[in-house]
């Protein structure tokens, strides 16, 4: 039986934000690549925390110009050019999507009204953090922010929710709730201890489940 939920944890871009990774398939449309292939090349497994630059830089090991040039170099291994810019440009254009999330933007704010401490636990870049920031009131709806470019530390590395749990003040890891777009993040929250489950695109169906869950116990 769940333990009741006394905390809820999100991640940020795909959930607040449509996903950033689809725009790598009119990247790769144009590149004449698959977006397998440029995801590959530019954010390595992200089932898996390892040495791919965009994995360094998102753990804030190297700065957003090393790993572009990284990124260029792996993709002219492959006689791609592929450049990370040239893609978050794209990204840009395809909107970022904060405002057709409105709906679970409301919904933190009852959590916070209702007395549950939240907190964003997030994969991101120290260069792109006033963007982000920008596009939900941050620091209204969470308590606090987990960003694995400031840490050191990435989803799906277990030691991210460590870091997380620390701020709910003795708030155990069976009685909060994480919600993200990604499955391998869902699951290695599990595995630390965390009731989580997956985001989608249908935001309603995502408000009822959260709804459901806090409503046991």
């Amino acid at each position: 039986m769940a333990h009741p939920i006394k905390a809820v944890l999100f991640d940020f871009g795909g959930v607040f934000t449509d996903s950033p990774f689809h725009a790598v398939n009119d990247f790769g449309e144009e590149i004449g690549v698959g977006a397998e292939r440029v995801t590959e090349i530019v954010f390595g497994s992200y089932e898996n925390d390892g040495d791919h630059p965009w994995h360094q830089l998102e753990r804030g090991e190297i700065t957003l110009e090393n790993t572009r040039e990284l990124i260029l170099e792996r993709g002219r291994a492959h006689d791609l050019e592929i450049d990370i810019y040239t893609l978050f440009m794209k990204m840009a254009e395809s909107n970022a999507g904060a405002g057709n999330r409105t709906a679970l933007v409301d919904r933190v704010r009852g959590l916070k009204s209702e007395g549950y401490p939240t907190g964003l636990v997030t994969n991101n870049v120290a260069e792109f953090g006033d963007g982000w920031r920008g596009l939900i009131p941050v620091d209204e709806l969470f308590d606090f922010v987990v960003d694995s470019s400031s840490v050191g530390v990435r989803k799906p590395d277990p030691r991210i929710f460590e870091i997380a749990i620390k701020h709910l003040d003795g708030i155990d890891p069976s009685q909060t709730l994480f919600l993200d777009d990604y499955q391998a993040n869902v699951d290695a929250a599990r595995e630390f201890g965390l009731q989580s489950m997956l985001v989608t695109t249908d935001l309603d169906a995502v408000i009822l489940e959260l709804d459901e869950l806090l409503s046991k116990g």
